[in-house]
């Protein structure tokens, strides 16, 4: 079994375990050789460090994230995290740092959004299964 198909297998905190064991080696290609990256919040509640793996892209030397949920009418987790707790930290590959969040709005956020749906097509089709604007996440490096 090759990287790539193995890891199109991998989901939650076994995609996490397999990407950090291998510093991405498993787990950085993803379903329809999309790019992921792992996100690591502050939880809302318990305070505890959460870690999700993510599909992002670049802009600049900002990441970009989508709340998605496959179109679900609430936000995921990860984003409810990041509006309480704006700092986090963000892997990719082997590399790790600290980053703070903000939403994009505006012009921006539908360059954004044209930018990931490029990444990952399916983003458009979640839009139309909720109410709720989707929204398109900076990540800035601290």
């Amino acid at each position: 079994m090759s990287t790539l198909e193995s890891a199109a297998d991998l989901f939650g905190d076994e995609h996490v375990r397999s990407y950090l064991e291998t510093n991405g080696k498993i787990g950085y290609r993803w379903k329809e050789d999309s790019p992921i990256a792992i996100l690591f919040t502050t939880a809302r509640t318990s305070g505890e460090q959460r870690a999700n793996p993510l599909i992002f892209g670049r802009d600049g030397d900002d990441v970009v994230l989508v709340a998605s949920k496959g179109g679900a009418a609430k936000h995921p987790g990860w984003y409810r995290n990041l509006r309480k707790h704006p700092d986090a930290e963000i892997q990719i590959m082997g590399d790790r740092w600290r980053v703070r969040a903000r939403d994009a709005e505006g012009e921006e956020r539908e360059r954004l959004w044209e930018l990931m749906a490029e990444i990952w097509p399916h983003y458009d089709e979640y839009a139309t299964r909720t109410d709720r604007e989707i929204p398109v996440v900076v990540l800035e490096r601290e």
